[in-house]
């Protein structure tokens, strides 16, 4: 993933919901062009923040092994629009458990208390058969982890506070004791 379209998480509990936001500041260049003179966040983009939001969701249920794709988008509407200074808070909640093919999603952007948007999103596992290539190195995937303060806010089904997932805190470990400044 090379663009990150969240900033933070504010609530996550692990196999049911997350919230995060989303500072929409004009010093973003995507802003610019979209339509000349009025600086807007695309949709496309907002879109992409919930299902980002959700991604983490469902990718946090299998200890970030699976390998997920926004499979389909089953339904769509925008309310408003998203403008510089504006804080998107986008929410996902799991409406069907994560199963071998993926997991289906509702997600909402809010300004405010002003529903901007809402999706009912489809997110698919691939097979094991693309998993030769790794989209994340571990250590780098584990920072952006600590950064989105997933493990500040994230809950268990239980209430216990998420911990990492083993794998990425060796890698992550690792990491540090070869490139101490990193």
């Amino acid at each position: 993933m090379r663009w990150f379209w969240i900033d933070r998480f504010t609530e996550f509990v692990s196999g049911d919901r997350a919230v995060a936001v989303k500072n929409v500041s004009l010093a973003e260049e995507q802003l610019h062009g979209y339509f000349d003179g009025f600086p807007i966040m695309p949709q496309s983009l907002i879109l992409e923040g919930m299902a980002q939001t959700g991604g983490m969701l469902v990718g946090e249920s299998t200890k970030y092994e699976a390998r997920l794709v926004l499979a389909k988008v089953a339904k769509i509407q925008y309310h408003a629009v998203a403008r510089p200074g504006d804080v998107l808070t986008y929410s996902a909640v799991m409406t069907s458990p994560v199963n071998e093919s993926g997991a289906r999603l509702e997600t909402k952007s809010h300004i405010g208390d002003t529903l901007q948007a809402e999706a009912e999103l489809i997110l698919g596992i691939l097979p094991q058969r693309h998993e030769a290539e790794e989209l994340f190195q571990p250590a780098a995937f584990a920072k952006l982890l600590r950064l989105l303060r997933v493990y500040e806010v994230g809950l268990d089904a239980e209430g216990n506070t998420l911990q990492m997932p083993d794998r990425l805190l060796a890698a992550e470990q690792d990491a540090s004791l070869s490139n101490p400044l990193a």
